[in-house]
């Protein structure tokens, strides 16, 4: 065989087990030169153990793992370890800093924002190191890359100049990332470890979606098929006679192997989680010309500067009933502070946030939860509470939001020191849910969850009929999650977009693309004239103004309120008509009252704008 025909890495037939957890069996798959290639997989099934193996840090029980000869290798760990005293440079470079390899060191760097080569690895932050591994891989240029998340802990900033980066030239790599968007843009083959088994999607993320609905549709109308021959079988076994002949045993091992197909476990789409019991008033929560600085903080080099860092400098926001915010910024912009101010952690230097009183937070951190190891998973969530309310006398066990979660019923009843790192955040997420808040806050929540979880998370907030606020880098979350995005731009400046993160970014290149002078606004002025919103940010004059959104609503409420409005009148018109059946008679009679308080909610909210507009 030609060194052209040798794949980079080829593994046949490998198989891992912890005790009695198989995690994959039997598995193969094969990486060639210039392959970019996306592992998928749900939290606690193997990602990064797999990724281990390759790069020889775990071992394996069965199979065959085969590098090219003298083929380089680089591996981004999740967690890297440093020595604390080694510096930036000799971290990246393992104490061989030829110039030409400084000169280009500080341009990876500086694209992710590390400027100090000097600085000690001890005084990094723990996504800074994080930040420092993933420039040493890129530049050291191995053969083939293998990156365990390497957007965690990047901004969209610096997420879109990686995706530019290892989009360029024929760079070979293997990678584990829950950001769609990145994947769809730099893989070309997608890799899916699914029920112990992995299987083979050569096109980017868009394609793995499409035909792994197709395999999925397959294997179901498969095992359907089983089901239908196995009773048929199972009623020939019953009846079958002791005595068997070589026919009959034969007949009988073929059951045996029918039954396993027919007795498969599915993964069963969830149903869409919809509450209609969550209440939240009119009044949301106002912030009335905030302001808020931090005066000692470290710089790029990590020394204590003096010059403070700016916040929010007379920040004026009034939050709508039913608002999804999304809030994006480079890391250091002060979007968790701004959440934190809102929740009452963090005080403010001038002005006031008033919270309607019907406003209940419930807040999800990027620190996390501390949990009680030795406690069973299903403990955590009932100690919170046994059921969710989700009106129309409807309820949620404990257990059944597990589930809704993907934890199995036999997970539930593990010890939370079993869980990955991704379970642990997905058991956060349910403590937050099963509080039941009319408000969430979700500061990253993203992180470390697999594809399926996003998935299931994005259904949940799309159908909350509450308020939320998302912090994210996560651009394909943002999308399917956000109607309205708060971009902190840093030093104060916030901008106000009636949009998602991809509209927000068309927006701004159509605006640098008509003239340069119309994206540059006075750094000092107090009201800000670049929103397409027509919300000032900063202003000093105290009447309230509809913004861009809460204008919109206004028109669609007037649409809305005609069309209940004639509705109304030709249920009346009907009711008196005295051709109508007993059927539709109830049928119309337990419509009405529900009509009435929409047109009545609706007219409220109408006035309430109105108001606000004259």
């Amino acid at each position: 065989m030609s060194r052209l025909m040798v794949p980079y890495l080829d593994v046949q037939h490998l198989s891992k087990s912890f005790g009695a957890l198989t995690l994959f069996h039997d598995i193969s798959f094969s990486i060639g030169e210039g392959q970019r290639v996306g592992l998928i997989a749900k939290n606690g099934t193997g990602k990064s153990t797999l990724l281990s193996i390759l790069c020889g840090k775990e071992g394996y029980d069965s199979g065959s793992i085969v590098f090219r000869r003298d083929l380089k290798v680089g591996m981004l760990e999740q967690s890297p370890v440093f020595d604390p005293d080694e510096s930036v440079l000799d971290a990246c470079f393992n104490h061989q800093g030829e110039e030409e390899k400084v000169l280009k060191a500080k341009q990876v760097l500086t694209q992710l924002k590390i400027r100090d080569l000097n600085q000690r690895m001890g005084e990094l932050s723990g996504g800074q190191q994080k930040r420092v591994a993933l420039a040493n891989v890129l530049l050291t240029e191995p053969d083939l890359l293998i990156l365990d998340e390497p957007t965690n802990h990047l901004d969209l900033e610096m997420i879109e100049w990686l995706e530019g980066y290892l989009g360029r030239g024929n760079r070979t790599l293997l990678m584990v990332t829950h950001d769609r968007f990145f994947l769809d843009r730099v893989c070309s083959v997608i890799l899916e470890l699914d029920d112990q088994t992995i299987y083979t999607y050569r096109g980017n993320y868009a394609y793995y979606l499409e035909k792994r609905q197709e395999r999925i549709d397959n294997r179901r109308a498969e095992v359907a098929r089983a089901n239908n021959l196995y009773r048929t079988e199972l009623e020939w076994m019953r009846r079958m006679p002791q005595a068997r002949g070589h026919k009959a045993r034969y007949r009988e091992e073929a059951f045996y192997e029918l039954e396993k197909v027919a007795k498969q476990r599915l993964e069963e789409r969830q149903l869409r989680l919809k509450a209609s019991n969550v209440y939240i008033g009119s009044k949301i929560f106002e912030c009335q010309y905030i302001s808020k600085a931090f005066g000692q903080m470290r710089n790029d080099k990590g020394e204590m500067r003096n010059e403070p860092v700016v916040i929010l400098k007379d920040f004026y926001y009034n939050f709508s009933r039913f608002e999804k915010m999304g809030i994006v910024g480079n890391n250091g912009t002060g979007k968790s502070t701004f959440i934190k101010m809102l929740l009452g952690q963090v005080p403010v230097d001038e002005g006031r946030i008033v919270i309607g009183e019907t406003v209940k937070f419930g807040y999800f951190s990027q620190e996390g939860l501390q949990f009680n190891e030795q406690e069973k998973v299903i403990d955590v969530i009932t100690k919170i509470a046994d059921y969710v309310d989700l009106g129309s006398g409807k309820k949620l066990s404990a257990s059944q939001l597990l589930q809704y979660f993907l934890f199995t019923p036999e997970q539930q009843y593990n010890y939370v020191y079993k869980l990955s790192g991704g379970e642990r955040r997905k058991l956060y997420l349910c403590t937050v849910l099963m509080q039941n808040p009319n408000f969430l806050v979700l500061d990253e929540p993203t992180n470390d969850l697999d594809i399926v979880t996003l998935q299931i998370l994005e259904e949940y907030l799309q159908d909350f009929p509450g308020c939320v606020i998302v912090v994210s880098h996560d651009r394909y979350f943002m999308d399917k999650v956000v109607d309205h995005l708060l971009v902190f731009k840093g030093q104060g400046e916030i901008k106000d977009f009636p949009g998602n993160y991809t509209q927000y970014r068309e927006w701004e290149k159509m605006e640098a693309s008509n003239s340069s002078a119309s994206s540059a606004t006075s750094s000092d002025s107090k009201t800000s004239t670049t929103s397409p919103t027509g919300k000032t940010s900063y202003r000093h004059d105290d009447r309230r103004r509809l913004s861009y959104k809460e204008k919109r609503e206004m028109e669609q409420l007037e649409k809305d309120i005609a069309a209940l409005e004639a509705e109304k009148a030709q249920i009346e018109e009907a009711l008196c008509g005295g051709t109508t059946s007993v059927d539709e008679i109830t049928a119309m009679s337990k419509r009405l009252p529900l009509l009435n308080d929409e047109l009545d909610e609706k007219s409220m909210r109408w006035l309430e704008l109105s108001e606000v507009e004259s």
